[in-house]
């Protein structure tokens, strides 16, 4: 692909990314994954979003409106979820308040100089909050890249040099200088992963679509693959495995060299990892349907490529499928470290690095349990933390901050989604039921 230089007070160079044809998967070790065949005949007219991103990539303006959409901060609804955060509980000396009103805010990442908060959604829009006088709590709340036309846009991740990554149903963009860019409608664009070549098109999905990121120590691109079914049916096993759906995939981070990393993972929707060993840990969400107890949301980590996690022959923690009963699981299958509460719907997880609170949590998992759907008795809605031991394992979780479910009436006022940390070391919640972040900070005794 063409290299562009752009020039805004200093070169900055951008890789126009493509997806990189690899050869078919192995049944061990990481696997590498074929795209489909190129359509064939005539090509279709291009669409007024493809003429729009081709003008962006070609660093062109398209004309959008330079009025951009903006969220109201203040108001009745923003007093009430103040009201609401009133009942949330934590350990003694945090304190929990509405960071930004952000509609479906789901999966976030920071930027490393301004701060600039991008928050995904499951819907068509990617917010970026702005906190310019760093007060701790956002001035404005507006859509990120207007003139891009986004599809399930749920999983952002930031590059330490500064270029975001978003994850969509089916494609993958990255935008360099998103902090430079992102008060423009127009933006600079790259395709990583172009439409249609992030999984068969033959298997989109309105479930388990809404993707999630992280660039690791080895600066690739990772890319949790969440597949559709509750439990996919034999047929579908070898399609899964050889493009890593039901599994986490890596890409250099220009889209080539794609891999699967890890499989068996039922629908990953948090991965980070661990700033001391560079090891990747990931929740999952298992299965459905099999009772209000069983079986168990999962905490895992992956300590080498090629891993297996379980699934479909466990539907999490070691509770065996109806489904795959009779057949042999992996003889290699990773457990979870953790083994969560039945169907709270574990998502975004982050390590914290920060110095703000004790240091008991330095290293500490929080991760957000989104809270339960199918359950006769709902559980989850609450952020959870986890301690890691020196050698990697961990003794379970605990609650760290809860509230938003109404244990006699079993109504949500809020269901987080993910986890982040400003530079300060205060703590982001994405709440996509509510459509806010809250930030948890501390000022009690070190």
């Amino acid at each position: 692909m063409n290299r562009v230089v752009l020039a805004a007070t200093t070169a900055l160079v951008l890789t126009a990314a493509g997806f990189a044809a690899a050869q078919p998967a192995s049944r061990t070790g990481p696997q590498q994954v074929a795209p489909p065949p190129a359509p064939q005949g005539t090509a279709a007219p291009a669409s007024g979003a493809d003429q729009r991103m081709q003008q962006l990539e070609d660093f062109r303006s398209t004309g959008a409106n330079l009025e951009m959409q903006t969220i109201p901060q203040t108001g009745p609804r923003a007093d009430q979820i103040r009201r609401n955060l009133q009942k949330i509980h934590l350990p003694p000396g945090f304190k929990i308040d509405l960071y930004a009103i952000v509609p479906d805010a789901r999966h976030m990442a920071i930027g490393p100089n301004l701060g600039v908060v991008y928050v995904g959604t499951r819907k068509t829009n990617v917010y970026a909050v702005t906190d310019r006088t760093r007060a701790r709590v956002a001035d404005e709340v507006k859509l990120f890249a207007p003139s891009v036309q986004f599809k399930v846009p749920n999983g952002v991740c930031m590059s330490r040099d500064g270029i975001l990554y978003v994850i969509e149903q089916n494609r993958i963009l990255d935008f360099p200088a998103a902090e430079f860019f992102y008060e423009s409608p127009d933006t600079a664009v790259e395709v990583v992963v172009p439409q249609g070549k992030l999984i068969p098109p033959s298997e989109q999905s309105f479930n388990h679509s809404a993707r999630v990121c992280s660039i690791g120590p080895d600066n690739k691109l990772y890319v949790a693959l969440g597949q559709p079914y509750n439990v996919p049916p034999k047929s579908k096993l070898d399609l899964y495995n050889q493009w890593g759906m039901g599994g986490i995939v890596r890409m250099d981070r220009d889209g080539g060299n794609r891999e699967v990393f890890a499989r068996g993972v039922r629908n990953s929707v948090g991965i980070d990892f661990d700033p001391k060993s560079g090891d990747l840990w990931f929740t999952d969400n298992q299965v459905d349907g099999m009772g209000d107890d069983q079986p168990p949301g999962e905490l895992n980590h992956a300590t080498a490529p090629g891993q297996n996690f379980g699934f479909p022959w466990f539907g999490g923690g070691h509770t065996r499928t109806k489904e795959y009963a009779s057949e042999t699981p992996p003889a290699d299958v990773v457990f979870p470290v953790v083994e969560e509460v039945a169907h709270a719907a574990d998502l975004g997880m982050h390590f914290y690095r920060g110095g703000m609170f004790p240091d008991k949590y330095r290293g500490a998992i929080f991760s957000a349990q989104h809270g339960s759907w199918n359950r006769i008795k709902p559980v989850g809605a609450r952020v959870m933390v986890t301690f890691v031991n020196p050698d990697g394992t961990a003794n379970g979780s605990e609650p760290f901050a809860e509230g938003w479910l109404n244990d006699e009436t079993g109504e949500y006022s809020g269901r987080p989604v993910d986890v982040n940390q400003l530079a300060d070391g205060s703590l982001l919640v994405s709440d996509d039921y509510v459509g806010a972040i809250y930030r948890i900070s501390y000022e009690g005794p070190r």
